[in-house]
């Protein structure tokens, strides 16, 4: 199995893509797991066994990439390979890569029936997300309101210096052009 890496715009985080192989597929929303959260234990073998690897921070699984978070103190020429061998291994096991599958992606949980919400959604759907997934991340609706869109990033974004510029200058500039209800965007 070839497994290609991408830099991401984030120092900390590099895109890790198993060629030939889906991830967790096109038709959900990525999952995100942090090392040091007790809840996201045990929800992907994948994950966990990557956890396993000194320096390994953060796992962010997309329809056909990993995104992997590492310490800043380590470079990634000393973690670049195990975390290769970690992704073969589990691709020859043959086992799932999610243990628990949530049907609800949390962006299609909140007012699923206001309008202005359905159209952000609908632009961070079709605009924002497949520009993002491709730098190893995703950023998925919150909530919306008061003329306020909350926003969560994920995988290279969680924490990439240019996430501010990207959400304030970019997605912000766009809500706003498209849906003159939207004041603001911020973070969660």
């Amino acid at each position: 199995m070839f497994i290609q890496t991408e830099a991401t715009p984030n120092p900390n985080a590099l895109k890790f893509l198993p060629v030939g192989e889906n991830v967790i597929g096109e038709d959900r929303s990525g999952k995100f797991f942090k090392k040091d959260s007790d809840e996201d234990r045990n929800k992907s073998i994948l994950a966990d066994s990557l956890f396993e690897i000194e320096g390994v921070e953060d796992v962010f699984l997309g329809s056909d990439f990993i995104t992997v978070g590492k310490k800043a103190s380590i470079e990634w020429p000393i973690l670049k390979s195990p975390i290769i061998l970690a992704i073969q291994e589990f691709y020859t096991s043959g086992q799932p890569i999610i243990n628990e599958i949530d049907t609800n992606p949390k962006h299609r949980l909140a007012h699923d029936d206001d309008e202005v919400v359905k159209k952000i959604i609908q632009l961070l759907d079709t605009r924002v997300r497949p520009a993002v997934a491709q730098d190893g991340g995703d950023i998925i609706f919150h909530s919306y309101k008061e003329g306020i869109v909350y926003l969560e990033m994920f995988g290279a974004c969680s924490g990439c210096p240019s996430s501010t510029a990207t959400l304030k200058m970019g997605i912000e500039n766009m809500l706003k052009h498209y849906i003159p209800e939207v004041k603001r965007v911020e973070p969660i």
